[in-house]
């Protein structure tokens, strides 16, 4: 069996304001071409389809157009991330085309879709984003909620897919049919793992990230989130089997500037996986980064007036329009700053960066208004404002 792993698409998205969407349809027409070319039989979305929770209506048409063409050769299995509403992601799945499996309901978890190939039958099941605010009580198996944490959560999860897994391992056995192959789709984050700035912060209670060894036990581990394409298998431990994230198909931060972005291509035999191939994604253009008085950055639009491109520029007086001066050369500019050499880094404005956790930078706030620090008083009073924001907005999505 031939599986096609794809991940944070963010349909919907801008990088620096730059509308995506034409990036976006030229994916979607690679990703068709290599699901024919490469015969794939199940093609697995991890989550963040969308950008928000209520997407643009042309990106609504570009997701409902591709699932159909996938599904005329592939069956899709797709889970929500935590940039997607998963209601609203799952609404009329019921109405859906065959072959297309919309698995966005928390208590759903356990209950997988089943598909053949020669060897017997894979297991795939959906891990939708897990808010444990919400999810510590859906997954709690008594009246006392689980701890709150994103790795509590996970865990009940995955210990809900275990039982079944293992139900229907005996069943077959019973039959005396091999045992099923499984395939676990997860959006989350998970420690080892290298993020990028463009990542929605997942902190909760001081912590973002779930254990690699609990994902161990299954064939593959489709992993969402973050936008790097990268291999933590390791992390499973002697168990075998092969965890990774396929990354965004393009960049929607600076920080990407140097991924290769990739669709994953997995090769599904008797045993479980026989090899995971990177397959490149082509990008519309490089993010470059450049530096330097006005006059040198001009100097290099020949190379780079087609790239996606941040500018710092270094003359100790600001030029005069400088943003028109600018654009003029690099038409795809993502960022004008004027930084004269021999600034103090103390005279700076801060910038707030994605990966930083949200009650850090409240924290932040509150210090600079009101001129003394946070205490774990304040903080604890902000975290838990910002569980009842995330309540509110999951709820209301």
């Amino acid at each position: 069996m031939k599986i096609l792993h794809t991940s944070d698409w963010h349909l919907g998205r801008t990088l620096h304001g730059h509308d995506l969407h034409e990036h976006h349809e030229a994916f979607h027409r690679e990703l068709l071409e290599t699901v024919r070319e490469k015969h794939v039989d199940v093609v697995v979305i991890a989550g963040d389809v969308y950008d928000r929770a209520v997407p643009p209506v042309q990106s609504v048409t570009l997701l409902s157009r591709t699932l159909a063409a996938l599904a005329q050769t592939a069956t899709v299995v797709l889970t929500p991330g935590n940039h997607d509403s998963a209601a609203r992601l799952g609404f009329g799945k019921e109405m859906m085309r065959a072959g297309v499996h919309l698995l966005t309901d928390t208590p759903g978890i356990e209950h997988p879709v089943t598909v053949q190939d020669e060897h017997g039958e894979v297991l795939f099941f959906g891990l939708p984003f897990l808010e444990p605010d919400i999810a510590r009580h859906t997954l709690a198996a008594g009246e006392e909620p689980l701890p709150r944490s994103h790795e509590a959560v996970t865990r009940a999860a995955l210990d809900r897919v275990r039982v079944r897994l293992a139900e229907r391992t005996s069943a077959l056995a019973a039959d005396g049919a091999p045992r099923p192959r499984s395939v676990v789709l997860a959006h989350t984050f998970v420690a080892g793992g290298t993020e990028s700035e463009s990542e929605r912060d997942l902190t909760v209670g001081g912590v973002d990230t779930v254990p690699g060894p609990i994902f161990a036990g299954f064939d593959y581990v489709a992993l969402g989130h973050l936008h790097g394409c990268q291999d933590l298998s390791s992390l499973l431990g002697d168990e075998g089997g092969a965890m990774w994230y396929s990354g965004s198909p393009l960049p929607y931060s600076l920080s990407e500037k140097n991924q290769k972005k990739s669709m994953l291509l997995i090769d599904m035999g008797a045993q479980g996986v026989e090899t995971v191939e990177r397959l490149p994604i082509t990008q519309p253009r490089r993010i470059v980064e450049l530096r330097g008085t006005l006059s040198e950055v001009l100097a290099q639009g020949q190379t780079h007036g087609n790239d996606w491109a941040a500018i710092t520029v270094t003359d100790r007086e600001r030029p005069a329009h400088l943003q028109e001066q600018l654009r003029a050369v690099f038409g795809h500019l993502l960022t004008a700053r004027h930084e004269p050499e021999g600034r103090g880094e103390e005279q700076r404005a801060r910038q707030v960066r994605g990966e930083v956790d949200p009650v850090d930078v409240m924290g932040d706030f509150l210090a600079f208004t009101t001129g003394s620090d946070a205490t774990d008083t304040d903080r604890a009073v902000l975290d838990d404002a910002l569980s009842a924001v995330r309540i509110r907005r999951q709820e209301a999505s």
